[in-house]
């Protein structure tokens, strides 16, 4: 679909859209690459991000609104529902503040409110200020599958170790044992998580659009399930147009994060380095290994013999041995962040040891690139099983049975996917996907067809259906 102002439309019509994510790096990436793609075919586009976010690169025509979430001097934030509540304020309060500034200084209003699944209340509250809304679910389809089976309560929590999931699993999740299921289910990390995951079907049946950011090809079977409940959209992988379709000029990157990412010198060095000689190694942003975790990894990378590029946060960093950071000078590099992106793109890089966020997920299927799976919690279990046993695009690090890693499973990991007849079936399915991927995006495919409809229905709303 071409803009707008080219097919001669008047610069009134233009669709208004309001977006707004949870404060969480692996919500607001997929969020903004949405954002860019609506603003690309035409729309005007606010955004409502956390104060702290850093802007890494320039759009010009998003607006970005933020917000903080600092809870109040003397507040104590004891519960998930605490947490969730305090979000719910702040969040609507800017809200009402964005749309009243654009009343005041447009002299129109927003059109629809896409906000983040995690945050339910925004169906009533859209609608209640005369919104259209959408609702944009940043983790995969099979995953909200198995959150809405325990919202209806046909999944019972905790999910006990042995209990035949065929009872209440469909078929379209091939899912056999308890610990592919999203880690919560079956020991829940933090009192009220359940019901917070669980929330996010509360009134989404009262939604205009239902968004995923997934794509056809990659799960098809849930999705038919999906929208056999609901009329829903597949609008993904949400990665930056330059490694995908690249339609979208200079969008290499999400364009906010909360990290300051060490990118010249993680290029620099991996410029040095042979192709598909490296092993690339993050965790994401929230994940904190205990200290056996770090030093089995540690010494397992460096028992591979391989190259490595490891992102460890600066808080965790006081967990790697002075012994480990001499001996693996030679091989390894130690980063704060990186830009991920960029790293998984780049010849040297052959493999990702990855704990399955959603983002690093797509980000490695939309590259090619096999993966390592070393889940830790949330949905990155049930991630973990379809790289390894759906997609067939990673190996497993850690057996269901046993209770640690150890070095050794981290060494033999690393061979299976940078050696040998395993690397050559698992690199021959990360690049059909990477295709998958590229269609998906490109102009006419699945999801930039469902996009330009969203566009179109915002514009002409009786052919909404």
């Amino acid at each position: 679909m071409t803009q707008m102002e080219n097919n001669g439309e008047s610069k009134a019509k233009k669709p208004n859209i309001l977006l707004i994510s949870l404060p969480y790096q692996g919500h607001i990436s997929p969020m903004m690459q949405f954002a860019k793609r609506l603003s690309s075919k035409g729309a005007r586009v606010t955004i409502i991000t956390p104060f702290s976010a850093n802007v890494i690169s320039d759009n010009n025509s998003i607006n970005i609104e933020y917000v903080s979430y600092d809870h109040e001097e003397g507040q104590v934030v004891l519960t998930v529902e605490d947490y969730m509540a305090n979000i719910e304020k702040r969040a609507s309060d800017k809200l009402v503040q964005v749309m009243e500034k654009q009343r005041s200084s447009c002299g129109r209003a927003f059109d629809v409110l896409v906000h983040d699944s995690l945050l339910p209340w925004g169906v009533d509250f859209g609608h209640e200020h005369g919104l259209r809304v959408a609702v944009f679910f940043t983790q995969p389809c099979a995953i909200s599958a198995i959150l809405y089976l325990v919202h209806r309560g046909v999944i019972k929590c905790p999910v006990e170790e042995g209990t035949d999931l065929s009872s209440f699993l469909p078929d379209e999740i091939p899912i056999s044992h308890v610990k592919d299921l999203p880690y919560d289910l079956y020991h829940e990390r933090y009192p009220g998580s359940v019901d917070m995951m669980g929330n996010q079907f509360l009134n989404v049946h009262n939604a205009d659009w239902i968004f995923f950011n997934t794509f056809l090809g990659l799960e098809d079977e849930v999705v038919n399930w999906l929208s056999s409940k609901w009329k829903i959209m597949t609008i993904g992988p949400s990665v930056p147009s330059m490694f995908l379709d690249k339609r979208l000029a200079d969008d290499r990157d999400y364009g906010l994060s909360l990290f300051k990412p060490e990118g010249e010198a993680c290029i620099k060095w991996l410029d040095e380095k042979d192709t598909d000689s490296v092993v690339y190694v993050s965790f994401g942003s929230l994940a904190n290994l205990v200290q056996d975790q770090m030093d089995e990894i540690a010494w397992g990378l460096l028992n591979s013999e391989c190259n490595f590029l490891w992102v460890v946060r600066d808080t965790e960093k006081s967990k790697l041995s002075e012994k480990f950071i001499e001996e693996s000078a030679d091989r390894g590099l130690i980063v704060n962040w990186c830009p991920q992106l960029e790293v998984l793109a780049h010849d040297a890089v052959g493999s990702f040891m990855t704990h399955c966020g959603w983002n690093s997920t797509l980000e490695a299927l939309s590259l090619g690139v096999p993966m390592m799976v070393l889940p830790q919690w949330t949905d990155q279990t049930t991630n973990a099983k379809y790289i390894v046993d759906v997609w067939k695009t990673g190996v497993r690090v850690k057996a269901h049975d046993k209770e640690s890693i150890t070095r050794e499973d981290i060494t033999k990991s690393v061979k299976d996917v940078m050696e040998g007849t395993k690397r050559e079936e698992l690199k021959t399915n990360a690049l059909k996907l990477k295709e998958m991927a590229i269609e998906a995006m490109s102009e006419g495919g699945s999801s930039d067809k469902n996009i330009d409809d969203f566009i179109s229905e915002i514009v002409n709303p009786t052919t909404s259906t």
